[in-house]
Order: structure tokens, then C-alpha cells, then sequence
């Protein structure tokens, strides 16, 4: 079984507000990084963002069945 960095299963995740709210969090550390971080934190936080963007909003599924 292959393990996942987000489970979109899991109940936290089912409320769009929770899914956009992390995807913000993530968002401005990524531009707080860009404006006044190291450049490897700004990769790093950039390819967070995109992650969280296309598991939590893009590719979510609402018919997911809840988590074991």
C-alpha cells in the first residue's frame, strides 16, 4: 500500500473551506520564502503548494468514501 503525504480521504479534508485554507497556508509560505527566504525553502514550499492545489482542490473526489 502505497503511502500519501495527504490522505483526501480523511475526514478533516471533507469541509472546501478546510481544502482552501490549507491550500492558502501553504500559499503564503511560499511567498513569504520567495520575498524573504531561502531559495531551497521556496522550491520546497512552491512544490507544497502545487501538491496540496492538485490533491486538495483539482483532484478531490466528493463521493470519497471516509477513511478506515
Amino acid at each position: 500500500m502505497q503511502m500519501k503525504l495527504i490522505d483526501p480521504r480523511h475526514p478533516f479534508y471533507r469541509p472546501l473551506w478546510r481544502r482552501v485554507a490549507v491550500v492558502a497556508v501553504c500559499g503564503a509560505w511560499f511567498a513569504a520564502e520567495a520575498l524573504w527566504g531561502d531559495q531551497l525553502f521556496m522550491v520546497l514550499t512552491g512544490a507544497l503548494t502545487l501538491y496540496t492545489g492538485w490533491v486538495l482542490l483539482l483532484g478531490w473526489k466528493d463521493d470519497a468514501p471516509p477513511a478506515n
